[in-house]
């Protein structure tokens, strides 16, 4: 039904059979069973088989195959079979990768996915939106999504963004009224809510209407096609270079192809010779194994506290050069807690108050009284300054229940911010009463007469009313929120007047702060030692956010804090200019935000900004790292971010950019070894070619090598653990090509020296005089010099050094090809299969060693040139 909006709120919930209690557990199966869960549907999903199929569409394996059904027909049966055995063994590893990424990215999703609010059984509960229900009462708060469509039954000044589908971008306020007239607009239907809008203002409380594909966004669901996923930069960028590549290899397969034939061999034989070159010296398991590697890490980052919502996000992560972050909660514990106190003449740190130190003790007790905030075992109820105080009770052994109890209120004064002063009047020992009143120095100053000290009450002289304006004067300098607290006797049974907030006697200052997290004072230098500016950026305070940035070294040297109406007064140009040395931004709004992000971007940074609200969500977008809260952000910036953190720490914003960084130098390794490794098969059959000995691998031999040694070893590189040192590395820049100048350099270098050390084998079989036996040395050689060089290429520093036993997945890889090596060319019924001779012990000890030896060339050079980083 779409006419929802023409029924009243008791004709609504009369039509959909709901009561005030909201639905049973049995009437949501039952409304699930007729409208299904609130999902869009995503289109028919690829089966297992279809992505098995899909891993023979690449054009070089279908010329295989074609190979393949050629030599059946020439009766060469070993050949087809081994051949097609190896193809469906890689799509076998092809389709694995490929779900297990698919199931790593969906159970991202799965936590990354809105919750909702709902009534049922007359309990509030939260859910995830995909279990709400048509009948369900939904509530919405400001910055929540959403979820479903429906009537609004309850409106507190509840406005909605409904831009997702009437393309408006002002919000819509929301009544409660129905509406009379027919074929009314979605943009009009002021009573009605819908999916995929959000709440910007207010709150509200909705009967769900509709669900799914029944909503109005699941009407024209083409809107959120945007489901599918898309390949990262890095992907597309390799997916570039590997056509390029191929070209190259195709060439050079041509070439090979025809040397063959002119000297002799047969069409077919040099056909299936060069194909199999093009097949194993192609890295086609490149895309699957950066998509695997990518969705691995992101799974371990979710783990500590870090949801990557999207998977280019881990490339940028090891780019990025600033972090703007929040200072509430994120480098701080969103907690208040008192830092020091001024009572008796005294200022006293926390750490050294005194519970049997009597006026200590009643400015406490007072404190516990003129205070309405409580805390339990499980939560803290009240605003956070009071709930500081009632902490600070705990100390001098005060519970602030039993307190009250025992000593009643009689009444107040309640809080007012033009008067700063809060009183509550007390039935203390001895049946008196008493007024206490917290406040702001200034204001409660000036309505003291006396103060009360160790030895009783004195008139309270003008030169201690400055000592006391100073000491406040250095706890605020400090970042310190500061209450003042004063008390008098006072008549039992008179109601109290804003007159008699006056002749108070002072009892002393109680400062409190937000301090940091213990984490954060490493985390910022951790981003510092990385080449990371971290940015604080805050409402709170100019003073107080300086403080907290000095003690945890954001706010350092020549380092500047600037308030937003400071920022106002500069031009774009002008903040461009003067956007690196400041360090704090006090007072901003969401729109400074903005404008410091793009200042940081448009000076060639990366850019990382957190935020937690609904206003936040542009600046989010705007930053090449959106970060949202998980503890406290709203769906909207959730949405917005391309990573929310669950437990709202700046320390896990670094450890994120650590384990991007780490991500990243694993992919990079693993196309390293790839290259590398293929570079040398192919450097060694265009020896022989040129050199006119005889060919080296037979094509069963490249397909072989190409199976065991390319996947299994690339993604054990690509799961290398964390490396201590990558912090201490600059950020890499954003368009630094990954395939660059050096890194071509390494790929044909320690090709050449694992190629050398093939031909040397295949020489040395030669001398036999058995062409079997050289082809066979020359396959073991580079099939182990390949396994072996997954250690080189694990790191740009030696194995000894970042731990040759660190990584248990590339001995894995290793001891499983070594295996499979051994019964390909020493288990006899193979020996026609593999085209491979038996080896005698000497033959085995030079192909060991000559496979050994570009690691031990190798990691010899890092050992001796490759600075240790610190």
């Amino acid at each position: 039904m779409d006419d929802f909006y023409r029924k009243t709120i008791e004709e609504a919930m009369e039509a959909l059979e709901v009561t005030e209690k909201g639905l049973s557990a049995e009437e949501v199966e039952k409304s699930r069973q007729t409208y299904g869960f609130n999902e869009l549907d995503e289109g028919a999903k690829k089966s297992t088989f279809q992505i098995f199929l899909e891993q023979f569409k690449d054009f070089l394996v279908i010329i295989l195959i074609a190979a393949a059904v050629i030599s059946a027909f020439l009766g060469k049966f070993e050949s087809t079979i081994v051949i097609l055995v190896v193809l469906i063994i890689n799509a076998i590893l092809g389709t694995a990768q490929h779900v297990k990424a698919e199931q790593s990215l969906r159970s991202l999703k799965a936590l990354s996915s809105p919750t909702a609010k709902v009534l049922r059984n007359g309990e509030r509960i939260e859910i995830p939106s995909r279990e709400i229900a048509v009948g369900d009462i939904l509530y919405l708060d400001a910055g929540d999504y959403v979820s479903a469509d429906g009537r609004i039954i309850e409106s507190h000044s509840l406005q909605v963004n409904e831009s997702s589908l009437t393309g408006e971008s002002e919000s819509v306020l929301k009544v409660t009224e129905k509406i009379d007239q027919e074929n009314v607009g979605i943009g009009d239907r002021k009573n009605m809510v819908f999916s995929g809008s959000f709440v910007t203002y207010g709150r509200g409380v909705v009967l769900v209407t509709a669900v799914g594909m029944n909503t109005e966004i699941g009407k024209i669901a083409n809107l959120l096609e945007n489901a599918k996923e898309k390949k990262t930069p890095l992907q597309v960028s390799l997916d570039k270079f590997g056509k390029k590549l191929a070209v190259i290899i195709l060439i050079i397969s041509a070439i090979i192809f025809a040397i063959n034939i002119f000297r002799g061999s047969s069409i077919l034989d040099a056909l299936m010779f060069a194909v199999s070159l093009a097949v194993a010296a192609i890295p086609e398991a490149l895309s699957s194994i950066v998509t695997i590697v990518l969705a691995l890490g992101t799974q371990k980052m979710a783990k500590e506290n870090a949801i990557v919502r999207k998977l280019h996000a881990v490339e940028s992560l090891g780019s990025i050069s600033v972090i703007c972050s929040d200072k509430t909660g994120t480098l701080t514990q969103n907690k208040m807690t008192v830092q020091k106190i001024f009572v008796d003449d005294k200022v006293i740190e926390k750490d050294k108050l005194d519970s049997n130190e009597k006026l200590q003790r009643l400015l406490v007790f007072m404190a516990l009284l003129c205070n309405d905030a409580v805390t339990t075992e499980n939560k803290e109820i009240g605003d956070p300054t009071e709930v500081a105080l009632v902490n600070l009770g705990a100390i001098y052994d005060l519970d602030e229940l039993e307190i009250r109890n025992k000593y009643p209120r009689l009444g107040e004064i309640p809080f007012d911010s033009d008067r700063k002063l809060m009183s509550t009047i007390n039935k203390c020992e001895d049946d008196k009463v008493y007024m206490i009143t917290k406040g702001a120095l200034d204001v409660l100053l000036q309505r003291c007469t006396h103060i009360r000290k160790s030895d009783g009450v004195h008139p309270l002289a003008e030169e201690q009313k400055k000592e006391i304006e100073r000491i406040n004067k250095e706890f605020s300098e400090s970042g310190l929120r500061v209450l003042a607290f004063a008390h008098k006797e006072f008549e039992e049974g008179k109601e109290a007047t804003l007159e008699d907030e006056s002749n108070l006697i002072f009892l002393g200052l109680i400062s409190m702060m937000d301090p940091p997290r213990k984490e954060s004072k490493d985390a910022v230098a951790s981003c510092i030692s990385a080449g990371i500016k971290p940015v604080m950026i805050t409402g709170d305070h100019k003073v107080t956010a300086s403080a907290i940035a000095k003690e945890i070294g954001i706010l350092q040297g020549e380092d500047k804090a600037m308030e937003g109406y400071e920022l106002d007064s500069l031009s774009d140009e002008e903040l461009k200019e003067k956007v690196e040395n400041i360090a704090v931004y006090a007072r901003v709004s969401p729109e400074h935000k903005i404008r410091i992000v793009r200042a940081w971007q448009e000076r060639g940074n990366v850019v990382a900004m957190t935020g937690d609200g609904v206003n936040d969500a542009p600046a989010l977008k705007q930053a090449d790292i959106g970060i949202a809260m998980g503890i406290t952000g709203t769906e909207v910036a959730k949405d917005a971010a391309s990573m929310i953190l669950t437990d709202d720490n700046f320390s896990t914003i670094v450890k994120s950019v650590a384990n991007g960084r780490s991500i990243y130098a694993n992919i990079k390794n693993s196309i390293k070894f790839l290259l590398s490794g293929n570079t040398a098969g192919i450097i060694s059959v265009l020896y022989a070619s040129i050199a006119g000995l005889p060919i080296p691998f037979a094509p069963v031999h490249l397909l072989f090598i190409n199976l065991v040694t390319d996947s299994l070893p690339a993604i054990a590189i690509g799961l290398e653990p964390y490396n201590k040192h990558i912090m201490n590395e600059k950020p890499r820049g954003i368009n630094e090509p990954i395939l660059n100048r050096a890194f071509g350099i390494e790929v044909i270098v320690e090709g050449i020296i694992i190629a050398i050390c093939t031909m040397i084998a295949f020489h040395i079989g030669l001398l036999t005089n058995n062409t079997l036996i050289a082809s066979t040395m020359a396959f073991a050689t580079l099939c182990l010099a390949r396994l072996f060089h997954g250690f080189n290429s694990r790191s740009k520093e030696s194995i000894f050094k970042i731990g040759v036993f660190s990584n248990k997945f590339i001995w894995i890889a290793l001891i499983i090809g070594i295996i499979l090596l051994q019964i390909v060319i020493g288990f006899k019924p193979l020996e026609r299969v593999f085209e491979a001779a038996q080896l005698n012990s000497n033959q085995y000890l030079w192909v060991y060693a000559l496979s050994l030896l570009p690691l031990v060339l190798i990691q010899i050079y890092k050992l001796i040139f490759v600075r240790e980083r610190k």
